[in-house]
């Protein structure tokens, strides 16, 4: 606690709750120490700017309110929250709600960057942002440190996805039970939960159609099941104890595939790569095929065409393919070419007008530039076009002898 001076103004410095204040006063130095006097009563009375004497609360008893409360009621992504409060609480569970400051936030940030990705802690951040929150309107706190704090920089330029012979190593070496499922995953592009709790009620097989309930976008989608997967489904055996498509073993959702999936991409050698990138191989396959971005951006359930983009790239060997079109039968007149083991310039196949073109060419370099108009001056800017073309012919001999 103490006065300073910068520039023309005096400052007051105090902490209040483990806090650091400060203020500037004015160009008194006395009534600074006046107001930073007032400052330390208001701190010791529990009066600080008529804010209300917030009761101490744990962070670990909020975060089982919070859950309890408004994630599962709210959210269907709400086990995702209980996933980041296993790594926030070891952290921050032993503190007061008032203690979490945006310097501690960012020592958390600190020490989880080597473990996981930037998108990982951005999304931890966001469900403490969200806690503090709530506990700001039940009065639980006065302000969200979280807010004072930047997120991560996420690199989203680079989406996995499988080619065609990945894919056909990989399905070759998953088990019968998860074929099916990647099956969809790739056909539809669906994501992993709206597939694990598909039902029979949702698919028409007379008109061919899935009907996508529970997105995660609260809209109900339609997709088209075409050849491969309307085979695979008719194929399947349908549980006695559920209307679930794939069911688990005792009728209930599979929890996870997760042991299954891994396990076939180690068989198939194929690394970097999740459950969830099978919907970017969708994406991407329907793109290389020509399919517009609008179709794909309804199939896949996006409200905007930016996040469709996400999925509009194309594999470098598509690129490389398209490119390569412009050499098939294009003489090129600046790559010299072997011919009987020596290099030789390749100079354009001429016609006869062209020739006769040419010749006049010495004609037209004695045309005065600054003179030329009208069609003259264009027909002096072409012949030394001719002229220019044809220095770089005898550049490139010379090089190449």
């Amino acid at each position: 606690m103490a006065l300073f001076k910068k520039g023309e103004n005096w400052y007051i410095d105090y902490y209040v709750q483990g806090r650091r204040k400060r203020e500037k006063v004015g160009h008194s130095k006395r009534q600074a120490q006046l107001v930073l006097e007032k400052r330390l009563v208001q701190v010791a009375e529990g009066k600080f700017l008529d804010m209300k004497n917030f009761r101490k609360i744990l962070l670990r008893d909020f975060a089982h309110t919070y859950i309890e409360d408004y994630s599962k009621p709210n959210k269907r992504s709400w086990t995702r929250d209980v996933t980041s409060l296993k790594h926030l609480l070891p952290f921050f569970g032993g503190k007061y709600l008032h203690e979490v400051t945006p310097l501690s936030i960012e020592q958390y940030k600190r020490s989880r960057m080597p473990e996981v990705s930037p998108r990982t802690i951005n999304i931890e951040l966001s469900c403490l942002r969200a806690m503090f929150n709530k506990a700001i309107v039940s009065g639980k706190t006065p302000e969200n440190p979280v807010s004072q704090v930047k997120f991560l920089k996420e690199d989203d330029r680079r989406l996995r996805y499988l080619e065609e012979n990945e894919l056909e190593m990989f399905v070759g070496k998953c088990s019968s039970q998860l074929r099916p499922i990647v099956a969809m995953a790739f056909n539809t592009g669906m994501r992993k939960g709206e597939i694990l709790n598909l039902k029979w009620d949702n698919v028409d097989l007379r008109r061919r159609i899935i009907y996508v309930l529970g997105t995660k976008t609260d809209e109900k989608r339609e997709i088209p099941i075409n050849s491969s997967l309307y085979t695979i489904l008719v194929g399947l055996e349908r549980s006695k104890k559920c209307d679930l498509v794939f069911p688990g073993k005792d009728g209930r959702p599979y929890i996870d595939i997760r042991k299954g999936f891994m396990t076939a991409l180690r068989k198939s050698g194929i690394i970097n790569f999740r459950f969830h990138d099978l919907r970017h191989t969708f994406a991407s396959q329907l793109v290389m095929r020509g399919v517009d971005l609008k179709t794909v951006q309804e199939l896949l359930g996006h409200k905007s065409i930016e996040m469709t983009l996400r999925y509009a790239h194309l594999s470098p060997g598509h690129r490389q393919a398209a490119v390569e079109t412009l050499c098939h039968n294009v003489d090129t007149i600046w790559t010299p070419a072997v011919y009987g083991g020596q290099f030789e310039s390749r100079p354009p196949t001429l016609t006869s007008a062209s020739s006769k073109e040419l010749g006049k060419m010495s004609a037209c370099s004695s045309v005065d530039r600054t003179s030329a108009s009208g069609a003259e001056g264009r027909r002096f800017e072409s012949c030394q076009a001719h002229q220019r073309l044809e220095c770089r012919h005898r550049e490139a001999l010379q090089v190449v002898n």
